[in-house]
């Protein structure tokens, strides 16, 4: 397979100029992981089933009517009001952003075995055995931080890795992390108040020519998921640290310390995302009757792992609708008074290295990486009790009504007046577009399949406008699968969870990648041989390896089955606490004041 540069997009189509444009200005080590895995349906036999879909006959007809639903699903008022907030606290929008990722990368992309795309106005909907043969999935679906970690650090000069550059000179075990600017590039005083704790100026991606130097560009799209990047940049250094000092036999040699100090990471993200996030964003109950009862839709196919799509096209994107028009985001860009500014959807995709940080048509912005006064406050974010209240410290419900930005994406398309562009950068118009091109089962299939009452026709109404009623009217019977799952979490679960439908798709597919990777915290190896450490060590130094081993490893999973990792067993807070939520995390990172 071709290497490809780390250059992803939501747009689903990318110049070919645009992209070389882009990649001149970009460091060699942005260069991916020569990796390619499969999509696949989770329930291949209702996809092949022509009255599970969405009809393929007529489709100008229907494209016409998914155009004109994902329009009125698009909230046109301003402000937000507090009955469009859910009790999900906001950092969760961001992390699932950043799982997405970390896990899937292609299903938005125009690539070259898909000729026809959804730019296209009468575009005939794929046949699901073309789609599976031909898309392929440019990340490994594992949870191991490949958009953080690349191919791992050159611990060998005379076999450098792909990510070198990812990694500091003076400790090659170690992340760059990107130095917050205090001045601009004329000299001139960065306004506004410094965020604690004010002497660190260490918040920024590492950057060239303003570009991140990151495993994954979509990571510098908007500026929340930027901070949250950097995080696990932060959070890996500061493991590294706790190695030497708790463990110092594990850290005798650099080679031993990177695996180790990974190991912990992925453990740590891995646990946290299934006992912190699903149990969070899903119906309550059903991550813990997964991890009792077991998996019962999610299975390897040909003893390799594989991304659903009924997941990464549909019931994923339900953190769509979660996100809010502006934020809270700290002392400088609130709606309080006393603050420089709104923190406006518009300047979170403004200042990030795609938009040159905070540059426009005039130019670039004026400091050359990301200036102190837009550093996150993360206790504005991960505040459960604040986001009870519902105002502006939650996440928008998880529902059909959109925030209104997401109809004109800055960061997406050219920005032209293209109708293409126009298209790519309209959120809810290209969900529904992309799930009837991949031949989505609809949402009605998909909850017979799963066992779960489906909404009734006037479930589907409730609530809504009369205009949505009316673009929503044809699909009553045989609604997109995206819409539907949103729907079912705004009229069974009041938009603070998924419902039943969505819940078990996301937690399944979530909790199936995990616990089907023998490398995850659930199969805990303990103690760690030479041999172990070195296997894991080459994983990740060869990026020809995609991991597709699952065969070669029963019996360690036969042998591990009883060991699952848990917090307990890994880095501790400075006081003794264990990282058990992501409030934990960020403050290990030193990027949340304890």
């Amino acid at each position: 397979m071709q290497n490809l540069p780390f250059e992803f997009s939501h747009g689903g189509y990318i110049k070919e100029d645009t992209v070389q444009q882009r990649i001149a200005l970009r460091p060699t080590t942005t260069q991916a992981i020569d990796v390619e895995t499969d999509f696949d349906y989770l329930f291949p036999d209702i996809a092949k089933d022509p009255n599970s879909l969405l009809p393929a006959d007529n489709n100008q007809d229907v494209i016409d009517k998914l155009k004109k639903l994902g329009e009125a699903i698009i909230d046109r008022q301003d402000p937000e009001s507090e009955d469009t907030n859910s009790t999900i606290p906001p950092v969760y929008t961001y992390w699932g952003q950043f799982i997405d990722h970390d896990i899937t990368a292609n299903t938005d992309r125009a690539v070259t075995d898909l000729k026809t795309d959804i730019t296209k106005d009468d575009f005939t909907p794929l046949s699901p055995d073309f789609v599976t043969d031909n898309l392929k999935n440019l990340r490994r679906p594992t949870f191991d931080l490949d958009s953080v970690y690349g191919d791992g650090p050159t611990l060998d000069p005379k076999n450098p890795t792909e990510a070198k550059d990812f990694y500091r000179e003076d400790d090659p075990v170690k992340l760059k992390v990107g130095q917050n600017a205090e001045q601009n590039a004329k000299g001139d005083p960065v306004p506004g108040s410094k965020i604690p704790p004010v002497e660190d100026l260490s918040r920024d991606l590492p950057r060239n020519n303003r570009i991140a130097t990151i495993g994954d560009s979509r990571n510098d799209e908007n500026l929340i998921v930027a901070q949250f990047h950097t995080a696990f940049l932060r959070f890996h250094n500061a493991v590294v640290d706790w190695v030497r000092k708790n463990e110092p036999k594990n850290a005798q040699d650099n080679k031993k310390l990177f695996v180790r100090a990974q190991t912990l990471v992925r453990w740590h993200y891995q646990w946290l995302v299934v006992n912190d996030f699903l149990k969070t964003v899903t119906a309550r109950g059903t991550v813990d009757s997964i991890l009792r009862d077991g998996l019962k839709f999610y299975h390897p196919r040909n003893g390799n792992l594989f991304m659903p799509l009924e997941f990464s096209v549909a019931a994923y994107r339900f953190g769509h609708s979660m996100v809010r028009a502006a934020y809270d985001y700290n002392r400088n860009f609130t709606d309080q008074p006393g603050a420089l500014t709104d923190a406006t959807f518009f300047l979170l995709f403004t200042f990030t290295g795609k938009r040159d940080l905070g540059g426009g048509e005039n130019g670039p912005g004026p400091s050359n990486t990301l200036p102190f006064n837009w550093i996150i406050e993360w206790d504005r974010f991960v505040n459960k009790e604040s986001a009870a209240k519902r105002q502006r410290n939650s996440a928008r419900k998880i529902d059909t009504h959109l925030a209104f930005p997401l109809s004109d994406l800055i960061n997406e398309g050219s920005g032209g007046e293209d109708p293409i562009q126009k298209l790519l950068r309209h959120l809810a118009k290209r969900n529904l577009l992309r799930g009837y091109f991949l031949s989505i089962p609809t949402g009605q299939s998909l909850a017979d399949k799963l066992g779960i009452k489906k909404l009734t026709v006037e479930e589907l109404k409730q609530g809504n406008s009369a205009n949505l009623n009316e673009a929503l009217e044809p699909f009553l019977e045989k609604t997109p699968a995206w819409y539907y799952i949103l729907k079912e979490s705004e009229v069974r679960a009041k938009g603070d969870s998924l419902g039943e439908v969505g819940s078990r798709i996301v937690a399944e597919t979530i909790i199936g990648l995990i616990k089907n990777d023998p490398f995850s915290y659930f199969y805990e190896r303990k103690p760690v041989h030479d041999h172990d450490r070195e296997r894991d060590c080459e994983r990740d130094h060869d990026h020809d390896h995609d991991r597709e081993r699952d065969h070669d490893h029963d019996h360690d999973r036969e042998r591990d089955h009883n060991r699952v990792w848990n917090p307990s067993k890994g880095v501790k807070l400075p006081n003794g606490g264990e990282i058990r939520v992501i409030n934990d995390f960020l403050k290990f990172a030193g990027v949340l004041p304890a």
